[in-house]
């Protein structure tokens, strides 16, 4: 596919207030702005020029712009696959290249747990083949060129152990870890340090390969469900916020911002969204993270079920020493609520659909018979959170499907009783369909329901906080940046900053649109008509220069 700009004469353009402020409303002060713009057209008038010399010529100038932002971290894209429903796969995973040479590692997406680990080529009780249909890597320190073996005395172990994550044997003096997961599996092994090969995307929206130093673990033995090769990955990716996560390594060298997104697929084949870097999304609520925890806890207020607010002590989902509160788990399948919430929960479902269905309960769940296979009858459930933050979810986001009964749909609840413990976990059965953002330099979560089959604006941030540059419309379901793309230059207080614009098929008309950053302020623009986008470019790309 080609796209063509008609290079012509010099133009001039006459546009009222309401165009200057409709075009330029995140980049310059109304007032006192000419309303008479000279554009001189820097390209032959004889003419048409394709894109792909526009990118060349751009790139030359690129290099300028991002010297003077090499303080800034690029936003690094994993590829995801995998889906929520326990029934086909029950967990989302992701691709890593580890190691010199690189090899290739597929590891399940957990921002309930710290660290990265991946099988060792020692490891006791560890999988040698997956019914995900991916081929399982053991890593060999042995066998990388750049890895090296973590001491007791290194200051990266000594931080480990301020959360746990690591401990130290004074018989070698190798720093190891002993991980416990919730579902009763639980792996051990030591630390090494080696490259983890990235495909970042910089300021000019082009993807590189970068690599970094990290520590991670090896696993030299499995138990519990990790043994089992139906569902069996790699390893684990953890996406906490301790000292010796990836994301809090990467982001202490300045190689990646400290936050990270992503976005799950719930229908279908599933995949999705992983990135490191802050999905920019309008519809974007937030909520504090509460502070000094191990896990992502929020303020879970209340529920409501069809608008009407249960009757459920707040205290009942806090965060305390004898309580485990709200927490946000993309480890997790499921999702689970206090015992305290869990009844009048259920109840109020049941209630609200009690003409249309038939209850009953199987195998310990609450079930219903439903005559269509859609379970749109199904109220509308709203978590409210603290910050006036509510995350809404449809049916489909709390209920699964189970076998027909007679040529009618059954339709479990999928949230879960926890007993004893005080503890609420939000799972990929809550979490898929929405963008989901992980906000650690702002201390806050985000979140927006989002068909995560489309592509997604990501910016990444300075570390004083200030939104540098933008990747606008160019990560997508399907992880891979569109084959054409469209970069032009918009003004962004007194930057130049370099943007893409993804360019779908047949010519330029189908250009998606794109966005502006300006301190922390998202305007999105969406243009549909070819000759709008002509004045857009020129207008962004050639204004004071």
């Amino acid at each position: 596919m080609r796209a063509y700009f008609l290079a012509g004469n010099p133009v001039k353009l006459i546009l009222t207030g309401t165009a200057v402020a409709i075009l330029l409303q995140a980049a310059f002060v109304l007032s006192g702005f000419p309303t008479t713009l000279t554009l001189e057209r820097a390209f032959p008038t004889d003419n048409l020029v394709e894109l792909n010399e526009l990118r060349v010529r751009d790139s030359f100038r690129h290099p300028r712009i991002l010297q003077q932002q090499s303080s800034v971290a690029s936003v690094a894209n994993f590829p995801v696959q995998g889906t929520y429903d326990p029934y086909r796969v029950g967990l989302y995973y992701t691709k890593l290249h580890l190691g010199s040479p690189p090899k290739q590692y597929y590891v399940q997406i957990d921002t309930g747990s710290d660290v990265l680990w991946v099988s060792c080529s020692s490891c006791n009780g560890c999988p040698k083949s997956s019914g995900l249909q991916i081929p399982i890597q053991f890593y060999d320190p042995s066998a990388s060129s750049t890895a090296s073996l973590i001491s007791c005395s290194d200051q990266r172990c000594l931080l480990g152990t301020q959360s746990s994550d690591s401990s130290c044997s004074s018989s070698n003096n190798q720093c190891s870890y002993t991980f416990q997961y919730g579902d009763g599996s639980g792996t051990s092994g030591y630390y090494v340090s080696d490259l983890i090969n990235l495909e970042t995307i910089v300021g000019n929206s082009v993807t590189s390969n970068a690599s970094a130093s990290i520590v991670f673990g090896c696993s030299t033995s499995q138990t519990g469900d990790l043994t089992k090769s139906d569902r069996a990955v790699d390893g684990i990716f953890g996406f906490g916020q301790q000292g010796l996560s990836v994301i809090a390594q990467l982001s202490s060298q300045g190689i990646s911002p400290n936050a990270f997104s992503h976005c799950l697929v719930g229908n279908g084949a599933g995949g999705g969204i992983l990135v490191l870097g802050q999905i920019i999304e309008p519809n974007m609520v937030y909520t504090p993270l509460i502070a000094s925890q191990p896990h992502y806890n929020i303020n879970l207020l209340s529920i409501s079920v069809n608008g009407q607010t249960l009757s459920i002590d707040p205290s009942m989902f806090a965060t305390s020493s004898s309580r485990g509160g709200t927490i946000i788990d993309s480890g997790t399948t499921l999702a689970y609520l206090t015992e305290e919430a869990y009844d009048p929960f259920v109840d109020a479902i049941t209630q609200s659909v009690s003409q249309s269905v038939q209850p009953l309960v199987s195998k310990g769940s609450q079930c219903y018979i439903v005559a269509s296979s859609s379970p749109e009858i199904f109220p509308t459930v709203s978590l409210n959170f603290a910050g006036s933050a509510s995350m809404i979810l449809r049916p489909q986001d709390y209920l699964l499907q189970q076998n027909s009964v007679a040529g009618a749909s059954v339709w479990c609840i999928g949230f879960q009783k926890t007993r004893g413990q005080g503890i609420t976990i939000l799972g990929d059965l809550v979490l898929k369909d929405k963008i989901i953002v992980y906000d650690l330099g702002g201390q806050r979560i985000g979140w927006a329901n989002y068909d995560c089959s489309m592509s997604v604006n990501v910016s990444t941030m300075s570390s004083g906080g200030r939104s540098e540059y933008v990747n606008a419309g160019q990560i997508g379901g399907s992880n891979s940046l569109q084959d054409e793309s469209c970069i032009i230059e918009a003004i962004c207080g007194n930057k130049r900053v370099p943007m893409m614009i993804r360019c779908s098929s047949p010519t330029i008309n189908a250009l998606s649109g794109y966005t502006v950053m300006m301190n922390n302020l998202c305007t999105r623009f969406t243009i549909k008509e070819a000759t709008s986008i002509k004045i857009i470019f020129l207008l962004l790309t050639f204004i004071l220069q």
